[in-house]
């Protein structure tokens, strides 16, 4: 599968977990921040650095959705695999 492919079937993933991707400039945020994993009002959100590569945004995406509950879903062997190689546990 290629890049993009896995890129967008993570990020479809993390919808169906209810987790918004967001992909922003941190550049211009005037403090040092890291793409990563927060919760604003009660809501999951993975907020990645959009300068980042496409390699390193999928890395990112996989590494925080691994620490969420996701056995009971179906997710393309693809996908597992990303969650298993990039898991933070």
């Amino acid at each position: 599968m290629k890049p993009d492919q896995l890129y967008q079937e993570l990020k479809d993933l993390a919808e169906r977990m209810q987790v918004t991707v967001s992909e922003e400039n941190l550049k211009n945020a005037g403090i040092k921040v890291r793409s990563g994993l927060c919760i604003v009002k009660g809501r999951k959100w993975v907020v990645i650095d959009k300068h980042k590569s496409l390699q390193k945004k999928i890395k990112i995406l996989a590494g925080h959705l691994s620490l969420i509950s996701h056995e009971d879903m179906y997710i393309i062997p693809a996908v597992r695999e990303l969650l298993e190689k990039y898991s933070k546990k």
